[in-house]
């Protein structure tokens, strides 16, 4: 039985893909857990759209905080800001969303 405080969510050694985290030696910056999702021969990281429909990167402060937005299956790596800001510089990314809360499914009605 699982408790609720046990993060289920799958990591993926970062330091085998991209260099950025090595082994378990301390990170100056502060750390970040990204979604990524497994291709058939790599890993990538998951990218979501703004509500106007532009794209962006997600990062997550815990474990914790990844696993209730986006589910235990997600997969995530650790990397830092200026990490995860240079995999991005060559994308048509807007930006990072720190801890996003969850997203909607359509869009908000006016009230009168």
């Amino acid at each position: 039985m699982r408790s609720d405080h046990e993060v289920p969510a799958k990591p993926v050694l970062a330091s085998d893909m991209y260099g950025f985290f090595v082994g378990r030696k301390q990170m100056s910056e502060p750390r970040l857990f990204v979604p990524v999702r497994a291709g058939a021969y790599a890993t990538a990281l998951r990218l979501f759209r703004t509500a106007a429909g532009k794209r962006t990167a997600v990062a997550f402060t815990s474990p914790l905080k990844l696993t209730k937005v986006l589910g235990t299956d997600q997969r995530w790596v650790v990397l830092t800001a200026p990490a995860l800001r240079g995999m991005l510089a060559e994308l048509d990314v807007i930006g990072i969303v720190i801890d996003p809360a969850g997203t909607m499914t359509r869009s908000a009605e006016r009230v009168a």
